[in-house]
């Protein structure tokens, strides 16, 4: 499992009718390899949620999410699990089948929900526009196989 963490100052989805935002926190770019597990998706929600990626009052990467009541914006991704080795075309042959990656991210929004935290979804397998305003920028690829961070 693979996420792609960017501190933000605003963030928003929209996907026809569906419109969702957050102020300060976390944007999420949530890919599912065919291998992840919930094992995965539990390491994945702990180590984001601990780590230290907002500034203190000296400029210092020493808060967490919790720490400043943050709010999450959790989009699902698979092409974070893009194959661009042969040809020009990506292959997602080792993004999990949708059926099963949509279950192991409400899974892991669960889990990220269950720290005290405000989720708001995109829209899993719909086309989507993403909007954010990256605040620093700060953006940090994290990643869990076999129920280890990476």
């Amino acid at each position: 499992m693979r996420v792609v963490v960017q501190r933000v100052k605003h963030a928003s989805v929209t996907s026809g009718d569906y419109f969702g935002e957050i102020n300060r926190g976390l944007m999420l770019l949530v890919g599912v390899h065919e291998m992840s597990t919930n094992a995965d998706a539990e390491a994945l929600a702990e180590k984001i949620v601990k780590s230290r990626i907002f500034e203190d009052d000296n400029g210092k990467m020493n808060l967490s999410i919790q720490d400043v009541g943050g709010e999450i914006l959790s989009i699902s991704q698979f092409t974070l699990y893009a194959d661009v080795k042969k040809g020009n075309r990506p292959s997602f042959a080792k993004a999990m089948r949708p059926d099963e990656a949509n279950e192991l991210y409400k899974y892991f929004n669960v889990l990220l929900e269950q720290k005290s935290i405000n989720v708001v979804q995109g829209c899993f397998g719909e086309i989507m526009d993403i909007a954010l305003i990256n605040e620093g920028p700060v953006t940090i690829i994290f990643e869990s196989h076999n129920g280890k961070v990476i």
